[in-house]
């Protein structure tokens, strides 16, 4: 008992640290251990040609210019900061890493990242179809491996008799006072329980304090990375031959729903195209372009053949 009343405050003011209104840069001037199966995409090669930027012109201005080429104006503000990040991991020669981003923020920054000479961006999750990220930033000479940023947990407990979804982990999380951005993906395990993705410093913290998900008692326990359970998502893939291209069309295609039903979802907001919110009814799209439409789940663009009369043959790939 004595043991635990002092670590307990140690592991509270330790967890408090890593709560939203935390900083979110993360400096470090060590190499850390790597886990093998971590999806990590390096974006910068360390030979400079003339597409490339270094750093120092970013500081003199052309942070403006590189923001010009970002899709998503919402990510804007997100991708500026992690711009910012890059600076001070060149000039600061230190490694800075994100917590974990969206899809959106995590593919922009990742396409402003690839065009600054001097840094080096690696994005990890945990396991390679992870979709919450966070990138890891330094200089070329000083991020030479991937840093150890993700954790994971395995939460059981009794699910046979009361199931429980993706919402309720989350909201069993997020009701400890832990910021969503310091959560990645959770891989629900059906009665078997879910696993957690989290940053490390918030680990000891949660494994104190989880004790329910919804009304069902848990238990927590860190695991490894490579002990992770996933499967690649469960798909069924059909054609059809429609005569454009255009989101509207095959995404009413894709999820079997009218025309106008797909377009009252669009000017409501409720459909993106790869995470990125889509305003225009006749958005162009092309293969491995991801449409998403709430409510309905997630499409992918296969592959697109044009027929003898002029229309368009194309694979849709249905995530179920």
């Amino acid at each position: 008992m004595a043991a635990a009343s002092v670590t307990t405050p140690w592991l509270l003011r330790r967890a408090f640290q890593a709560l939203p209104f935390s900083q979110p840069l993360y400096p470090i001037n060590k190499k850390i251990s790597f886990y093998g199966n971590l999806c990590s995409f390096p974006v910068q090669n360390p030979l400079r040609s003339s597409g490339l930027c270094h750093i120092a012109q970013v500081i003199k201005g052309d942070n403006d210019v590189l923001l010009k080429g970002v899709g998503d104006k919402s990510s804007i503000e997100e991708v500026k900061h992690i711009l910012e990040m890059a600076r001070r991991a060149a000039t600061r020669r230190e490694i800075f890493h994100t917590d974990f981003l969206t899809p959106p923020i995590l593919k922009e920054s990742m396409l402003v990242l690839e065009k600054l000479a001097d840094v080096k961006a690696v994005a990890q999750g945990g396991y390679p179809q992870a979709e919450r990220c966070r990138i890891s930033i330094g200089h070329t000479e000083v991020l030479t491996s991937d840093p150890d940023v993700v954790a994971a947990l395995n939460i059981t407990g009794n699910f046979s008799f009361q199931p429980c979804s993706h919402g309720d982990f989350l909201a069993a999380i997020l009701g400890k006072g832990i910021a969503r951005q310091k959560l990645g993906d959770i891989i629900l395990k059906g009665e078997k329980g879910a696993h957690i993705l989290i940053v490390p410093e918030l680990v000891e913290f949660l494994m104190l304090t989880l004790d329910k998900v919804a009304n069902v008692s848990v238990s927590c326990t860190q695991i490894s990375l490579l002990a992770l359970e996933y499967e690649p998502p469960r798909t069924q893939s059909f054609k059809t031959v429609e005569a454009s291209l255009r989101v509207d069309s095959l995404a009413s295609a894709g999820f079997k729903i009218s025309r106008s039903k797909l377009v009252n979802l669009i000017s409501n907001g409720d459909v993106r195209v790869n995470w990125s919110t889509v305003t225009k009814n006749g958005t162009i799209l092309r293969t491995g372009d991801i449409v998403s439409v709430s409510g309905k789940g997630r499409l992918k663009i296969g592959e697109i053949n044009t027929t003898r009369k002029g229309k368009f043959a194309v694979e849709l790939i249905r995530y179920l």
